[in-house]
């Protein structure tokens, strides 16, 4: 593992990555002998819950194929000081290692919500969680910590066999599978059990969408189908006015409770963790989702908002709340503190008129 020097220990990034294959010039996704219009017509989902927001519609972006590409897992071990988020790794991953590793992230404090991925398995925000708290000993088959000649992995370039197929890159005899190899980058992780290592942490994209790339992943569903149910104030345009024919100002003004109501759901940044926890969400196809339901929710409690009924009628379809099981997974990471689960059952209690 080499000197660490000042105090530093190593941890293992563990990489889920994916590179897409190119789209061939001119390729099918249904029979070369019917027309466009004749598919189109002939499908059984052409119509489907027509008055639904979250169906079909000219507008409407369809929901995509999964991309076909390459899949493999790879290591990535730096060394650290303790105070370090994920993000921070990755950043020195790109910028000393391997520049084609791909990522999103913009503020990186938590606020924008761009650069949320599954760490360990759950979804989070690459720039809120701490190296100290997500590095776990790497485990053998048998759960036990892993011997000094378990998985030993190098970094390289993924096989070109299937597309379809995971690569991992598991060395476990290097001079044998290295020799000859000049693809294969010469950055070898140590054994994971050292002293000085804090262990592994394995990242993979956001579940429930598509992957663009690596741990990039497709939110533009997300982003319409919230989109969809107008995340804006509606009134009715009709500007209060005092005696004398002045714009009454104080007729606009909110309690204190009143504004406790929506306060907490306008924080809402839209990074999809919520999502990504949510077993029944797959890409808005099914289920429209927690955070499109949390910005319709913001608007139906806010008391200067004239369209709780419209609003309430727009999420009660079969891909709307009606399709919300209550398991509350999406309440455990919410980046911004929202009881999500809550907020949903709430939402299933007015449409139901209870």
């Amino acid at each position: 593992m080499g000197d660490l020097g000042g105090g530093a220990t190593a941890v293992t990034i563990r990489v889920h990555r994916f590179t897409a294959r190119p789209e061939r010039a001119g390729r099918r996704s249904s029979s070369p002998f019917a027309s466009k219009a004749s598919r189109a017509s002939s499908s059984p989902f052409a119509s489907r819950r027509s008055s639904s927001p979250f169906g079909d519609s000219p507008s409407a972006p369809k929901p995509r194929r999964r991309t076909r590409g390459k899949r493999w897992t790879q290591d990535y071990t730096i060394a650290v000081h303790g105070g370090e988020t994920v993000l921070d790794c990755l950043l020195s991953i790109k910028r000393t290692l391997d520049p084609t590793l791909a990522f999103r992230y913009s503020c990186g404090h938590g606020i924008c919500g761009s650069d949320a991925v599954a760490i360990n398995g759950t979804p989070t925000l690459l720039c809120t969680a701490k190296v100290t708290q997500y590095a776990k000993p790497e485990r053998s088959a048998h759960g036990a910590a892993s011997s000094a000649d378990e998985r030993f992995r190098r970094t390289g370039s993924p096989s070109d066999g299937d597309a379809d197929t995971d690569t991992n890159i598991n060395t476990d005899n290097a001079s044998n599978e290295t020799a000859g190899d000049t693809s294969a980058t010469p950055q070898a992780a140590p054994h994971t059990n050292h002293p000085s290592h804090l262990g592994v942490i394995e990242l993979a994209p956001l579940p429930g969408f598509p992957v663009l790339r690596d741990l990039i992943a497709d939110i533009d569903q997300m982003m319409a189908q919230i989109k969809r149910l107008a995340p804006y104030l509606k009134a009715d345009g009709k500007l209060a006015r005092t005696a004398d024919g002045k714009i009454d100002m104080f007729e606009y003004l909110q309690s204190p409770e009143q504004l406790k109501r929506y306060e907490l759901l306008s924080n809402c940044i839209s990074c999809g963790v919520c999502e990504g926890s949510c077993p029944v969400y797959a890409g808005g196809e099914a289920f429209v989702g927690p955070a499109a339901l949390i910005a319709q929710a913001r608007f139906i409690n806010d008391s200067r908002d004239q369209a709780a009924d419209e609003r309430l009628k727009a999420i009660a379809t079969q891909d709307g709340i009606t399709a919300c099981q209550s398991v509350r997974a999406c309440s455990r990471q919410c980046p911004r503190g929202i009881d999500v689960g809550e907020e949903m059952w709430q939402l299933t209690t007015k449409v139901n008129g209870d």
